[in-house]
């Protein structure tokens, strides 16, 4: 695929503790219910469409309930009431926003052993947006939280990816339908694996 995310992870679990916080109770839901936050931002709509794709990959998973806002809607509370959280943000300077960022720096409740998954938006092949996903997925393990990324097979191979990142420059503006299903697969994967987990919880 010629915008595939070349990053694979085999596994990337890993939980971090945030000195002097309690780890956040689970959501209270129902038993086969799982809340699933997708937060983002943009400046031209193209990470918002990312972010509503991503939420159509979600909803595919049964008793998934899905919320997407704007950092600038959302707050600690909806942190805590999800059990799987996405972030989505263009790529500034090749990392996430300053909005995101700041959004981030302002989490209070400790995220431990929630679900966390990232895409990101960029105007260039090479301009950094991996680098963005995965500075958030890092400040989603320092928060405790166990991150994954979407599934892929080609030829017959099975791999897994980062996140999602879409290339939306003058060169390649927009989305294809290939970028929103690849971020499909990681809302169905996070939800997927966020409602495996809270079952066994």
């Amino acid at each position: 695929m010629r915008k595939l995310v070349t990053g694979s992870l085999a596994a990337l679990v890993f939980c971090g503790i945030w000195a002097g916080q309690a780890s956040a109770a689970p959501a209270e839901s129902g038993a086969d219910t799982v809340r699933v936050l997708i937060i983002y931002h943009t400046m031209t709509g193209n990470t918002r469409a990312l972010a509503e794709a991503v939420a159509e990959g979600a909803r595919r998973v049964a008793g998934a309930e899905v919320t997407v806002k704007s950092v600038d809607e959302a707050g600690n509370d909806d942190l805590e009431a999800c059990d799987a959280l996405l972030i989505g943000s263009p790529t500034y300077w090749g990392s996430m926003s300053t909005p995101v960022k700041q959004f981030i720096d302002g989490q209070r409740p400790f995220m431990g052993d929630k679900v966390g998954g990232a895409f990101a938006t960029g105007g260039s092949d090479g301009g950094g947006k991996e680098l963005a996903v995965l500075s958030i997925l890092a400040a989603m393990l320092n928060n405790g939280m166990i991150v994954a990324g979407p599934h892929y097979e080609e030829d017959g191979i099975r791999f897994g990816g980062f996140g999602v990142a879409a290339t939306t420059g003058s060169d390649d503006p927009g989305l294809d339908e290939a970028e929103l299903s690849r971020a499909r697969l990681l809302g169905e994967r996070v939800a997927t694996v966020a409602r495996r987990y809270r079952g066994t919880r």
